[in-house]
């Protein structure tokens, strides 16, 4: 076995109708965003110290709700060990935890995804999934007077922050039966009213929020509120014109969001999902707009879906729980086909018998669109059946107990991912403060479909300013999927900095469990799966090694796994070294 130049296809004189393939040549830019503006932080930060005023809190004043119109059925199970663990007297977030007994509601010393997770009472699906309601109301109305305790007249950040308050809105409502159970009339009106403020609130502070998922999520606490509370149609109708809005600029047309994270992804249908069951128990039409939206979310998620069910280690990204995603999905309501070109959100899947190959062909987000943002172009991941085969290490966006927040922006790394990786540098720059930097700017993407299988083609100039590199990988996988043919190709790049030698290394980090053997001649490697199967791995040039790495689970732990590394090194005018991955038996 050699790694043969890759053929060029002859593309068929009819193409295949409707296989959602749209061929040819396609330049993609980054976006000019340079980040939040001083005014625009400025401006949010007032707008923060405006709600400790009396104007705003007369504001948030109005008519007292009686009761709730109904209960919407929560079709996604909660996590049963995180509810078992909050019965026990401690709150369960990513292995951290935090006892019951020492929780300061109004100071929460904890990382701002666990705080997030508490005021936004995600928990509350946690407990209900482990217990009985009779077992679960003391438990959650003692957590909801403390927080009504703390931050019920006086809005404070995180607490209500506009995502957080929307969160809020849909637990409490879907769990209502947890924490209006009570016999206080004044704690129950203390309750709704509490509702009916943040809906307020959110009326008045949606579209400060993020662009994006956060921007979604306040806008949709605005439309439950507006279906669940008496005399709420003016703003149901007020809330369904800004969602509509949030949407249109938090997804691309393809329905991926514009972070280009799955974890978000997951999220954005877990909210809709939870949006739509607050229609269904109204028995009121969801909007036509609202579920062709949702139909695009869905396909581009299911996309990026391997062989396992779970999501590939994209932008910080980790396989959640199939079962999980599942359940998301069909709480959704919407039957969707994978969407295999998301040429806007910026992910390409390939398949042919049990392989799927999924690429990174796009540029990283924009620096204010994605705080876990990786630098992650080109970079590929392969799978057979339910085993991953190809990974990225992933789990920037997990940081807990097992996932230390310095490890975090490691992952973030280009060699942290399954590409060519030059002077060890990153092809766009991770700033100090985790930002993302100057890198990638531009990607140029050709995908063609022919009978013998799919061939894709993508360059990016991460590498011009600095280097004068531009880097192009084209991959090849045939329809049967037991080959997959690839080429990372270096050439001159820039006309103000000339190609400079320095070393390269194309790294292919292996999933849990796979186990690589050199050849002799270190030109090639053995990949043993779990079931026995076989793969092999050839390269045409340089030196092939097999080095340490790391993978991480949807649950934030990591795993110690392997790569292979091809090393070599790249003169002025660059350099083309061919690969083979090829199943055996």
């Amino acid at each position: 076995m050699s790694a043969r130049p890759l053929p060029t296809p002859t593309p068929p004189p009819e193409p295949p109708v409707e296989d959602g393939i749209e061929r040819g040549k396609r330049l993609i830019r980054v976006s000019d965003d340079r980040g939040v503006s001083l005014t625009e932080r400025l401006a949010n930060h007032f707008y923060r110290l405006s709600w400790a005023t009396p104007f705003h809190n007369m504001r948030l004043k109005g008519k007292y709700p009686l009761k709730l119109l109904a209960v919407p059925d929560d079709g996604i199970p909660g996590d049963a060990r995180a509810g078992k663990a909050l019965r026990a007297g401690y709150f369960l977030f990513r292995g951290l935890k935090q006892p019951v007994a020492t929780l300061d509601w109004r100071r929460v010393e904890q990382p701002a995804e666990f705080v997030d997770y508490l005021h936004s009472f995600r928990w509350m699906r946690d407990l209900a999934a482990a217990t009985t309601r009779d077992n679960a109301v003391p438990v959650a109305e003692a957590q909801m007077r403390a927080w009504l305790t703390a931050h019920a007249e006086k809005p404070t950040d995180p607490a209500w922050r506009a995502d957080n308050a929307g969160w809020r809105i849909l637990y409490w409502t879907a769990y209502s039966p947890l924490i209006l159970s009570s016999n206080d009339l004044v704690y129950r009106s203390l309750v709704l009213n509490s509702i009916a403020r943040m809906a307020r609130h959110l009326d008045r502070g949606a579209d400060k929020a993020p662009l994006g998922l956060p921007r979604v999520i306040a806008w949709t606490g605005i439309v439950a509120a507006g279906l669940l509370l008496p005399g709420g149609d003016p703003r149901r109708i007020f809330g369904e014109a800004g969602l509509r809005r949030a949407l249109e600029t938090g997804f691309s047309s393809d329905g991926g969001i514009i972070s280009r994270s799955p974890l978000e992804q997951v999220e954005a249908i877990t909210l809709l999902a939870m949006l739509r069951a607050v229609y269904d128990v109204r028995r009121a039409d969801l909007p036509a707009w609202l579920a062709e939206t949702m139909e695009r979310i869905v396909s581009a998620l299911l996309g990026i879906l391997h062989g396992d069910g779970a999501p590939g280690s994209w932008q910080g990204g980790a396989p959640l729980d199939p079962a999980r995603i599942t359940a998301i999905v069909a709480a959704s309501g919407i039957r969707a086909r994978p969407l295999r070109q998301a040429r806007d959100w910026g992910y390409q899947r390939l398949s042919g018998g049990t392989t799927v190959v999924q690429v990174d062909a796009a540029p990283p987000p924009v620096a204010r669109l994605a705080s876990n943002g990786c630098a992650s172009t080109t970079a590929l991941e392969v799978s057979d059946g339910p085993v991953r085969l190809i990974v990225n290490c992933g789990g920037a966006a997990l940081a807990g107990a097992s996932l230390p927040a310095d490890l975090t922006q490691g992952l973030r790394t280009t060699a942290a991912h399954s590409t060519l990786v030059l002077d060890d540098t990153n092809s766009t720059a991770i700033l100090p403060d985790g930002a993302l930097g100057k890198g990638v700017s531009e990607v140029e993407l050709d995908r063609q479909e022919h009978e013998q299988g799919s061939r894709l083609e993508i360059a990016h100039d991460g590498y011009a300013r600095r280097l004068g590199h531009l880097h192009r990988r084209t991959l090849v996988l045939t329809h049967e999927g037991r080959e997959l043919r690839g080429e990372d190709v270096l050439l001159p790049g820039s006309r103000r900095r000339k190609p400079v030698s320095c070393p390269l290394a194309i790294r292919f980090h292996l999933g849990p469990d796979i186990e690589p053997t050199l050849t002799a001649d270190r030109q090639g490697a053995l990949l043993r799966l779990p079931s026995g199967a076989l793969w092999q791995f050839r390269v045409g040039a340089g030196e092939l090694a097999v080095e340490e790495s790391l993978w991480v689970d949807g649950e934030g732990r990591p795993h110690p796994t392997q790569q292979l590394v091809v090393s070599a090194n790249t003169g002025p005018g660059g350099t083309s070294i061919g690969w083979l991955l090829k199943k055996s038996g």
